[in-house]
């Protein structure tokens, strides 16, 4: 990386520095209010900012609310999605609207004339809803089927089921076993703690150990293996990865304490596809209890190869409860922690850490054997601490140690992989470890797992990149659903992943290849319109972006970008 963290563009693409304007639609209300508190005029005419109005303008929305926000009063209910306007709403008090003609009446344009769920299902779920139903909607108000193209095998695991979610709320589900283990662990710590060293016989009691049940075994050589990403390692974003080449795909990061209410929106987390060969699900709690329930759970009703535990979250509010990062300076929960849910579970137990919470008390290389011995199939190493979060380059150096002390136990490292030549550094760098975990750079040239595997720098076009979009757009609906609801989820979704991916910098670009994570280009123009679009910095493009591929955005859209900086034009 140079020494300013530039990365250098050849001089006939770079643009000249330009007074750039707010975008008020990227911008939050209390942004609006600070902004224009001392002027009298509109927000609409006050765009162009003051050196201490910029400054009013840093750091992150932390505070971001949904972009979309459905009307149920205007959106049909699902007994009559497919046209039957026989069928009966058995809900009491149903918000939702129930005249399937006043509902064709108000329903927004169709976004386009191809549903992709009905033309490779030969079925689409959201039936009238849908918003490219003119492909499938029949002149009688009825939701047509393709019976030549209707597929038997479900393409999707990992439901939550009526029954189990049920179970869940109620607290009838059966824990018994997992609840049996920790009491025979704390009791078993508890008599090695307490009782005094005698000579003499040994009795029966001082032989009971509880045996470690067989495994399943994952070979983890030379694997690539996709990060768990909180909110945009999504299902959509992870099919995308297996066909550029990843072989093992992770979850969101999954609080057990939702997982455990039955909450849908966490145990949409644990979702599968079909192509995911190899997949696990990232659990992360701050005590045993939650976790070997949790384990016990997902073992029993879910299809999943192995479960990792988070023990790198950096996150405030996860910290300061103690989970993630947390569980670092908590030996004792931890120990039980992993312990617990490692004896619980026939699927092989990983862990996902840090180099530690702060930069000068490094402890992964301490607790590396520990893990050996409590019973994990694998150690990933992030090599930097929680203080740090992503503003220092990853420490391979360190990685390695942590390697050398957990053998023979498989370690996988990870951070500020982007290119091949990257990849060859670390395993240079690196020869124990097992294999490589990869990240942000993942989400900012998905293509990464092809260029390693070909050991190739890829100069991929505009366009190219473009199709992934589309192809993410489709997989998108076919996950989150055609109808308004699911378009807006795609769109949210696909803006989140925009914030990375714009990032990418073309090959054909750059002075010194390949581009480095951590560095940033000036502004520039790409080879042609389209490039220039999606190197864009403002959140107002990856909008127009989204709007090529989902159609316009609603009157009461919203999209805030995570960090304030991309609100300008």
């Amino acid at each position: 990386m140079s020494e300013a963290g530039i990365c250098k563009i050849k001089p006939e693409f770079v643009l000249p520095e330009h007074c750039r304007e707010v975008a008020l639609e990227c911008v939050s209300d209390k942004d609006k209010r600070t902004l224009t508190q001392s002027d009298d005029a509109p927000p609409e005419k006050k765009q162009r900012l003051s050196k201490s109005e910029k400054k009013k303008l840093r750091g992150q929305n932390k505070s971001r609310g949904p972009t979309f926000r459905c009307n149920r009063e205007q959106e049909l209910c699902n007994t009559l999605i497919n046209g039957d306007e026989a069928a009966k709403c058995e809900r009491k008090n149903c918000q939702f609207l129930h005249d399937v003609a006043e509902y064709l009446k108000i329903k927004p344009k169709d976004i386009g004339e191809v549903c992709y769920n009905y033309e490779t299902f030969g079925e689409c779920g959201r039936g009238l809803a849908c918003r490219f139903g003119s492909s499938h909607i029949t002149e009688d108000r009825h939701n047509q089927v393709n019976p030549e193209k209707v597929t038997v095998k479900p393409q999707t695991k990992n439901f939550l089921s009526h029954d189990l979610q049920v179970s869940l709320r109620k607290r009838t589900y059966n824990f018994e076993l997992s609840e049996n283990l920790i009491k025979f662990n704390d009791n078993n710590k508890q008599k090695k703690e307490t009782e005094s060293k005698t000579s003499g016989a040994v009795t029966d009691e001082d032989l009971v150990k509880l045996t470690q049940r067989e495994k399943k075994q994952i070979d983890w050589k030379n694997k690539l293996v996709l990060s768990p990403l909180t909110t945009v390692g999504n299902l959509p974003f992870r099919r995308i990865c297996k066909e550029f080449g990843a072989d093992v795909t992770c979850g969101e990061m999954a609080m057990c304490s939702s997982l455990l209410q039955g909450a849908p929106q966490e145990w949409a987390l644990v979702k599968r596809h079909h192509t995911e060969d190899i997949f696990g699900v990232q659990l992360c709690a701050n005590n045993p209890h939650l976790l070997t329930r949790c384990g016990q759970l997902l073992q029993q009703e879910a299809d999943i190869d192995f479960i990792d535990l988070n023990l790198g979250c950096p996150i405030e509010l996860v910290y300061k409860e103690g989970g993630g990062c947390g569980l670092l300076r908590r030996s004792r929960v931890l120990e039980s922690c992993v312990k617990n849910l490692s004896q619980i579970l026939t699927i092989p137990m990983t862990v996902k850490t840090r180099t530690g919470v702060y930069n000068n008390e490094k402890l992964a290389h301490i607790l590396a054997p520990k893990f050996r011995d409590w019973g994990v199939s694998l150690i990933t190493i992030h090599g930097r601490s929680r203080e740090q979060r992503y503003t220092k380059v990853a420490d391979w150096d360190y990685i390695r140690e942590v390697a050398q002390a957990a053998t023979p136990l498989p370690v996988l490292g990870n951070g500020d992989i982007l290119s091949y030549n990257d990849y060859t550094t670390a395993r240079e760098k690196c020869p124990e470890l097992a294999g490589v975990m990869i990240g942000r750079g993942a989400l900012i040239k998905p293509w990464l797992f092809t260029e390693i595997k070909e050991q190739k720098l890829w100069d991929i076009s505009s366009s190219e990149r473009f199709d992934i979009l589309k192809k993410y757009a489709n997989y998108g609906l076919e996950h989150w659903g055609s109808d308004n609801k699911g378009v807006e989820n795609t769109r949210r979704f696909m803006l989140e992943w925009l914030s990375f991916l714009h990032r990418y910098v073309p090959v054909g670009l750059l002075e010194q290849p390949p581009q480095k994570i951590n560095e940033r280009p000036p502004s520039y123009k790409g080879r042609d319109d389209l490039e220039t679009l999606m190197a864009s910095t403002a959140a107002s493009d990856w909008v127009k972006i989204s709007e090529m591929l989902l159609g316009p955005v609603p009157e009461n859209f919203q999209f805030l970008p995570k960090h304030k900086a991309n609100s300008y034009k």
